[in-house]
């Protein structure tokens, strides 16, 4: 195949797509550059029969080369391992929007694999990553129903910015992900400082303007290459025979048990009717017992979608709650006694203990990416343990799900932490799942912002979460308050959404169908403030504000600002000052560049202590300003006196009395304490003393 290459203006840069020069051997592959920053994704197929799965194996891995950057890996093995938390988070951003779009019984392997080639350290890959695998796939001979487009939306001084440079989004206070089709959006990603639902709106509506434009460049480009597609799968007409029966023989039995309101319960039922399904229809005895098998458990998942979904247009809930019913809702603080901050929030059969940790600047996290090297003073990582669901499984590492929902709930409540100057600490949140029922991840958001609070983390306003869900055919949309598990399996979308009274802080938006409206993510909107606010008032009537102290347990941390150049005061000869201040405090000191000063320890009065001893060590000589100093040397004609660390001034023989004085000694040895007067500093920094003025002003 020969180069084929198109493009187009996208806010003032080039936008470009490129196929047949670079990975020819892989079924299709797309290059696409702006800026300086590029981006290879391929894809490749492999086809498999009915009956070696029964699922779409769908594979989607995005790496990140350091060499893009002009960088070494850093640490003892200098090559890229295994993906970062920001690889992670990418490949499921290209995964969500476009599994969606295969059509219903294809089950051949595809693998799409997209690789950062050039960064300028200015234009994020992501998104570049997003367009090259719909790119990659529509230039393919797969049958895929894009293609899609992914855009960036920032927020600048109260202005939206498309695809914002790294530049621009240290200044934006909205970062907005967006991915979907000429018709409609498909996939959300939002964190912001708190925004009304109308802003959010408007920034989507042009978000999908340039996702059209990306759109329109992708049909371009295939338009040129011309792909032989493969014929969209047909499933065999025994599928369509067993289906028919299902819906015949068992109707009555799954609509009994699919109102069973206990899900566990629920669920064994369910998979009682199953099996009955299986020895009926694929008999162990038949010789074709595998293929039939298969085709009955992919069969009754069909059946059982529709049966849930006719009863959800019915009016009827698997666990009895009108449509904008929450579930009942419990919230408890300061449950774990040695932790700096816990929350336990449970709805219904969905439970989170959520716990906060407060560490120094040295527990900072080091994120070293393609971008330059910076660090993070708030984590929240989430754990999925399979007790949560009754289940039996190896626990190997936090998976794809675990970082993407702790990623969205840190996102929701990092709008609201505090600036580190008001509260230098470094704060983790850790989410442990011990019951699971539908929107664990909102459930983290509820319980971060009561662990927050509980460990007087003065965030500006508590933050709630919500899962929306949607049923939807020929006749009427029916939108699901804060679903379960198996309305969001079988529904037609996931709107998760976060914020405060004022706000939304946070979205995250999969769909199973292949688009949404403007007008049906506005009534999503509605329906989550209204939920939002109902959960935000229990919240706020276990805890209604920060603790006004932390926790006796956590380091006491106190900042002190000095003059830059006084540092090396601090410090010393060899560390030799900052060593013996640790060591007399108890206190641990760090010092930045800039000047600040963080003192740490367990318990106040090391840490008070240590800022005493620093304030004296940076503070100026006053004139005119009485000081208590201690006596370093005796001369014929004074006494030096030592009134700040490491100052010291001289007190003339005439500045020690009233009265005549024949000897220093008269007055003061070495080692006493005096009370002084600082009377002058002449124009070479030497500091004249006085105890005569001193006593006489004391008198």
């Amino acid at each position: 195949m020969s180069v084929v290459k198109v493009e187009k203006d996208i806010n003032g840069k080039k936008l470009s797509i490129e196929t047949g020069r670079l990975a020819k051997q892989a079924h299709g592959s797309a290059l696409v550059q702006y800026g300086d920053t590029m981006v290879l994704a391929t894809v490749v197929f492999e086809p498999k029969e009915l009956g070696e799965v029964d699922f779409f194996p769908l594979m989607v891995d995005y790496r990140e080369k350091t060499y893009a950057a002009g960088k070494i890996p850093g640490g003892f093995i200098k090559r890229e391992g295994r993906p970062t938390n920001k690889e992670i988070l990418t490949m499921r951003m290209i995964d969500r929007p476009i599994r969606p779009l295969f059509p219903k019984g294809y089950f051949d392997e595809v693998q799409i694999m997209a690789m950062v080639l050039s960064a300028d350290q200015q234009n994020d890959p992501d998104i570049l990553a997003m367009i090259a695998a719909s790119a990659a796939l529509s230039v393919s001979p797969i049958p895929f129903e894009g293609p899609i487009g992914a855009v960036r939306i920032g927020r600048v001084n109260g202005e939206f910015v498309i695809n914002p440079t790294h530049s621009e989004r240290e200044f934006s206070d909205m970062d907005l992900v967006l991915s979907g089709r000429t018709s409609a959006v498909n996939m959300i990603e939002l964190g912001c400082k708190p925004a009304t639902e109308e802003d959010v709106r408007k920034a989507i509506e042009l978000g999908h303007g340039v996702i059209k434009d990306v759109c329109a460049l992708i049909d371009e480009l295939v338009a040129k290459v011309n792909p032989d597609k493969r014929q969209a799968p047909t499933l065999p007409e025994e599928y369509n025979r067993i289906l028919t029966s299902l819906q015949q023989d068992f109707v009555d039995k799954l609509r009994e048990v699919k109102c069973i309101v206990n899900k566990q319960e629920r669920n064994r039922a369910v998979d009682e009717i199953k099996e009955q399904a299986i020895e009926k229809y694929a008999p162990q005895t038949d010789e074709n017992a595998e293929t039939l098998t298969t085709l009955v458990k992919m069969a009754f998942e069909e059946f059982e979608e529709d049966i849930t979904r006719q009863l959800i247009l019915e009016g009827k809930r698997a666990d009895e709650r009108g449509y904008d019913d929450l579930r009942q809702i419990t919230c408890e603080v300061g449950i774990l006694p040695r932790t700096h901050g816990s929350g336990l929030f449970t709805r219904g059969e969905t439970q989170a203990l959520v716990t906060v940790t407060l560490g120094t600047s040295e527990d900072e996290q080091v994120i070293d990416g393609l971008a330059e090297e910076y660090s993070k003073k708030f984590m929240l990582d989430y754990n999925f343990p399979p007790f949560s669901v009754g289940e039996v499984r190896p626990i190997r590492g936090p998976g794809r799900r675990e970082i993407g929902h702790g990623a969205l709930a840190e996102r929701a409540l990092a709008q609201v932490m505090p600036d580190v100057d008001k509260f230098p600490y470094t704060v983790r949140v850790v989410s442990d799942i011990l019951e699971s029922n539908g929107s664990s991840s909102m459930a983290t958001v509820c319980g971060g912002t009561l662990s927050l609070m509980d460990a007087g983390v003065p965030i500006s306003a508590p933050v709630a979460g919500i899962s929306i869900g949607m049923v939807h055919d020929e006749q009427k949309t029916i939108y699901l308050t804060d679903i379960i598990g198996e309305e969001d399996h079988f529904g037609d979308m996931d709107f998760k959404v976060a914020g405060t009274r004022d706000g939304i802080t946070a979205i995250q938006l999969d769909l199973k169908m292949k688009g949404i409206s403007y007008e049906q993510i506005a009534d999503t909107f509605e329906k989550a403030k209204a939920a939002r606010l109902q959960i935000l008032d229990k919240i706020t009537a276990v805890i209604p504000a920060p603790r006004e102290n932390i926790s006796e347990h956590a380091p006491c941390l106190i900042t002190v600002k000095i003059d830059p150049d006084k540092i090396g005061k601090i410090i010393g000869p060899g560390g030799k000052n900052i060593r013996k201040l640790q060591e007399d405090t108890g206190a641990t000191i760090e010092i930045e560049d800039d000047g600040m000063v963080y003192l740490s320890s367990i318990g106040q009065e090391p840490a008070r202590k240590a800022k005493e001893e620093i304030e004296k060590l940076v503070e100026e000589v006053q004139v005119g300003k009485i000081y208590t100093g201690r006596v370093t040397a005796i001369k014929d004609f004074g006494a030096f006196i030592e009134v700040l660390p490491g100052t010291e001034g001289l007190c003339h023989i005439s500045e020690l009395s009233d009265r005549y004085v024949s000897s220093v000694t008269d007055i003061c040895n070495v080692g006493d304490t005096v009370t002084v007067k600082v009377i002058g500093i002449d124009d070479q920094g030497r500091i004249k003393l006085s105890i005569r003025a001193a006593e006489q002003e004391n008198s």
